[in-house]
């Protein structure tokens, strides 16, 4: 076994070295194992195309880990979601992991408040043969819930809805994705772990993103917990995603 400075040295010479790559796990080796032993063999090309396309973007750790892309992919296989929904949505790296994941019937809505950055991923998800599935609306995802909830033939209409984006409204669309999730159906949210800093003590050196949005986090982790309409599950994949599953 490595001793504490070998790993540390190993560990700062490792990280980032892939895009998005926000594992909680402590060791660079593990994670670089699980990608190229589980991911990369079985990643669609479009998928490759895109999370090399989004290195580039100076804001790329805002995308979902390779290997929550592929977590997502499975998993919506396994529910056989048809309807679904994304808030944040960024280059579209997870939006074409559900994509593909969907019969060719299947649809996405698809929501975020950058239209510049979606468009940067929006040829590769062509190339694809899936942007037919996607429904895209620019601006703040608000609204457009509380414009869903009105119509009462919305509600229970989604198999599945993946939120990623401000963390100081996850409860705000909480609220709202309940009523449009169906009974059995799943909301995922993402980065519910938020680099560690859940476990943190207040006063400890973090950065200053980190920091503010932590404890919405925290606020949002709790809300769930005691949710009596949802059954959870919290993993520890990526920057921690938490699976609601509506039973009532």
């Amino acid at each position: 076994m490595a001793s504490n400075g070998e790993q540390n040295q190993t560990s700062e010479a490792g990280r980032h070295q892939e895009v998005g790559h926000k594992s909680l796990l402590q060791s660079d080796a593990l994670y670089q194992y699980i990608l190229e032993t589980s991911v990369y063999p079985r990643e669609h090309e479009a998928m490759k195309e895109l999370r090399e396309l989004t290195a580039k973007h100076p804001w790329n750790l805002m995308t979902t880990s390779a290997d929550e892309g592929q977590f997502l992919n499975m998993l919506l296989k396994l529910i056989n979601a048809k309807n679904t929904m994304e808030i944040g949505v960024y280059t579209g790296y997870s939006l074409l992991a559900t994509a593909l994941a969907l019969p060719e019937d299947g649809k996405i809505l698809a929501m975020d408040i950058n239209k510049e950055n979606y468009e940067l991923g929006l040829p590769v998800i062509k190339k694809a043969g899936v942007d037919h599935k996607i429904t895209f609306k620019e601006g703040p995802a608000l609204p457009v819930l509380d414009e869903l909830v009105k119509d009462e033939k919305n509600h229970g209409s989604y198999d599945f809805i993946f939120v990623d984006a401000d963390k100081d409204n996850y409860l705000n669309y909480h609220k709202r994705l309940i009523d449009l999730v169906k009974v059995g159906g799943v909301i995922g949210y993402d980065n519910t772990l938020w680099n560690g800093s859940v476990v943190a003590p207040a006063d400890a050196p973090m950065r200053k993103y980190v920091r503010y949005y932590r404890d919405f986090v925290l606020e949002l982790n709790k809300a769930l917990a005691v949710d009596p309409r949802i059954e959870i599950c919290m993993l520890p994949v990526g920057d921690g995603i938490t699976l609601c599953r509506r039973i009532s």
